[in-house]
C-alpha cells in the first residue's frame, strides 16, 4: 500500500478473490490496516467493477421503493456501492450472506462496518478493486 500516493486519511483496499473489503490508514506517511471486514462481491453476471476509484455520495439508505432497505451506502462509481446487507422493510434481515458472489455489483457489508466506512472514510477518499 505504501507505493500508492493518496492525500486522504483512509484508502479501501477490496479483494475480490478474498472478499475482503481493507481499510488503511495513513500514519507517519505509511499505510497501517485498520479494517478488514468480509464482504460480498457481484455474481458473476453483474460482476463487481475494478479498478481505482473515489468515495462518491453517501446516504443512509435505499431500495424502499423495491421493497427492502440497504443501509449507509458509500459510492465506488456510478450505481457500485459499498452498503450493507439486505434488509426487509420491517427490519428483519432479507439476504445477510457474506463472503460470496451475489450482488449486482455492490460490495455488501455488515451494517455496523457499512456504518463504520460512512461515519469516518470522507468523501474522494481512494478506493482500489482487484
Amino acid at each position: 500500500m505504501n507505493n500508492y500516493y493518496i492525500n486522504t486519511k483512509y484508502f479501501i483496499f477490496v479483494d475480490l478473490k478474498k472478499f475482503r473489503t481493507n481499510v488503511f490508514i495513513r500514519k507517519n506517511n505509511k499505510w497501517l490496516l485498520e479494517k478488514t471486514y468480509l464482504c460480498t462481491i457481484g455474481k458473476p453476471s453483474t460482476p463487481t467493477i475494478t479498478g481505482d476509484f473515489k468515495v462518491g455520495a453517501k446516504g443512509l439508505y435505499f431500495g424502499v421503493e423495491r421493497g427492502y432497505k440497504c443501509y449507509y451506502y458509500t459510492q465506488i462509481k456510478g450505481n457500485y456501492l459499498f452498503h450493507s446487507i439486505i434488509y426487509n422493510l420491517d427490519g428483519s434481515i432479507r439476504d445477510g450472506r457474506l463472503g460470496m458472489k451475489l450482488s449486482d455489483g455492490c460490495i455488501r457489508l455488515d451494517k455496523e462496518n457499512a456504518k463504520w466506512l460512512w461515519d469516518n472514510v470522507t468523501i474522494g477518499s481512494a478506493i482500489h478493486i482487484e
